[in-house]
């Protein structure tokens, strides 16, 4: 698959058919997650898998109700340092570096799933100290994304997207 069809054919996978992802798939996905590019080459990403379906439904309810975390087989929680990350950059990298550095392993993460075949839904929507709670993370360690992942059980319409020419500024701000 070329890089072009895979960033523009990936879709937001919220229903998954039964069937197991092989760890080994879940593993390559979270090395090349890792290649992300982080601030000052900190990698302060950490990475929670979750099969266990109890562990799932505590996170379903955490995260408002989404039923993919509790279809999906595997769900991974993606998570920052801030240990790592205020260690170099002091409060800059607390409050905008690690969000920066986690958010871009986690689309490594999803562009290598829809690569293989599995879908994936990005799920930012959930109550963080919960979800801390759930995942046993320590007070540094903080969850900024759910990634469900699983075998596709829909296959969703492409979503109007922005016309470049909407979006793009060339030099500085122009109305």
């Amino acid at each position: 698959m070329q890089i072009e069809e895979c960033i523009l054919g990936r879709r937001s996978i919220r229903s998954f058919r039964p069937g197991r992802v092989p760890d080994e798939l879940i593993l390559t996905g979270l090395q090349l997650a890792s290649a992300a590019p982080s601030a000052g080459n900190t990698q302060e990403r950490e990475y929670i898998v979750v099969r266990d379906r109890a562990q799932k439904e505590r996170l379903m309810k955490a995260a408002l109700g989404q039923r993919a975390i509790l279809e999906s087989d595997v769900t991974v929680a993606f998570c920052g340092d801030l240990d790592r990350i205020s260690s170099r950059y002091g409060k800059r990298g607390r409050e905008f570096y690690f969000l920066q550095d986690v958010a871009a392993a986690v689309q490594n993460f999803l562009l290598y799933i829809h690569s293989q075949g599995l879908g994936a839904v990005w799920i930012g929507a959930f109550n963080d100290s919960e979800v801390s709670r759930i995942l046993c993370l320590p007070d540094h360690i903080i969850p900024v994304a759910l990634v469900p992942v699983g075998i596709p059980g829909e296959v969703p319409r492409t979503p109007p997207r922005r016309d470049l020419k909407e979006m793009l500024h060339w030099e500085k701000w122009t109305d």
